[in-house]
């Protein structure tokens, strides 16, 4: 327990007295954001505001987990080293596009393709790197199988090892775009996607923990107990990951001083995404995450009516944030009202999770 309040410990303080001096150095720098012409009008004032602040988020994790494993004199475990490479590799994605927007002056960043190709292949990487690493009793940070509360019967190797790697690798990056998209739509509000991250880490600090107590192998382990490669070192990352985005809700929150721009979206979704992975709570996270996944859904039923219809409309404007918006609701109503909502979809997904091992065991 004391490797996982180092850690959250440790990234807090950072994020929240580190924030601050990274805001200076973005205002000295001019780095400020840009704001969609198309979007509400009441956005307008935000433009200039320091962005890229997924930096600090970064940093402050990477600190956080390392310095705990330093102070606690112990090492990093692949799982906890590989959620790592996908939130410091998205993180990589999300400050091109950040630094092309502000060098470039331009609210677009990277071109589609090129950002990709930069997902796609931090997405493989991770895929492959995930079904290595065996501890001694064959355990890999991630799993053939499609896990929802834990692994299911649905085995993505069914006709063999290397069409499982192929269907592994295509799964494991539909879920990485599918979440570093859903969050970097929900930063569309000052504290929005921080303050619901906030949340979402927190449960995985609580998965994190169940699977220490319920390992299986484990001599306090008692019956349906959890495969899981490194859970101590997983909740770890979450803890890290936690802290940092709440001494930086400190600074995002309205009105916000800076932004976590792509840089920590990307970042953040490619950490949950592979945090579901490796803990195996794949299609659990869907229900953990379920304002993320409402907001994404939004986005897509717009796109989709928008075309099918030709022209027409399902909300004034998505994500769902923004529609809210020009129905007159306020800013901060919509950002709290929402991080209830996320904060119910937090506890049913935990409830889901414990019920399901009272029910078995």
């Amino acid at each position: 327990m004391l490797n996982i309040l180092y850690s959250f410990g440790i990234a807090l303080g950072l994020a929240l007295f580190g924030t601050p001096l990274f805001i200076k150095f973005l205002v000295k720098k001019s780095y400020g954001q840009f704001i969609r012409q198309d979007g509400p009008t009441a956005h307008f004032v935000k433009r200039g505001t320091p962005t890229m602040g997924g930096v600090v988020i970064i940093l402050a994790t990477l600190i956080g987990y390392f310095g705990a494993n330093v102070i606690l004199d112990r090492g990093p475990r692949p799982s906890a080293l590989l959620v790592l490479l996908l939130f410091v590799g998205m993180g990589v994605v999300g400050f091109l596009d950040d630094f092309i927007k502000i060098s470039r002056q331009r609210s677009l960043g990277l071109r589609p393709l090129w950002k990709f190709i930069g997902q796609g292949a931090v997405g493989v990487g991770f895929a492959l790197l995930a079904i290595g690493f065996p501890n001694a009793r064959g355990w890999t940070p991630a799993s053939f199988k499609i896990s929802f509360l834990r692994d299911t019967s649905i085995d993505l190797s069914f006709a063999g090892h290397t069409l499982g790697v192929i269907l592994f690798v295509i799964w494991a990056n539909f879920l990485i775009t599918a979440w570093t998209n859903a969050v970097n739509l929900t930063d569309g509000l000052d504290g929005l996607a921080t303050g619901a991250s906030v949340m979402v880490f927190a449960a995985y600090i609580i998965v994190a923990l169940w699977g220490i107590t319920k390992l299986c192998g484990e001599p306090l382990a008692e019956l349906h107990c959890y495969v899981m490669r490194d859970p101590r070192d997983v909740g770890m990352v979450a803890a890290a990951i936690m802290g940092a985005c709440a001494g930086f809700l400190w600074w995002n929150s309205s009105p916000a001083k800076i932004f976590m721009g792509d840089t920590g979206a990307l970042a953040l979704g490619g950490a949950y995404a592979g945090m579901s992975i490796v803990t195996r709570t794949e299609i659990l996270a869907a229900i953990i995450g379920g304002l993320f996944v409402i907001i994404a859904a939004s986005d897509v039923i717009q796109i989709v009516w928008f075309k099918v219809s030709g022209g027409k409309r399902v909300f004034k404007m998505a994500p769902l944030h923004h529609h809210f918006e020009l129905s007159g609701w306020g800013e901060v109503t919509i950002v709290i009202r929402f991080w209830l909502i996320s904060g119910l979809f937090v506890a049913v997904g935990l409830g889901l999770f414990y019920a399901e091992w009272v029910v078995a065991a």
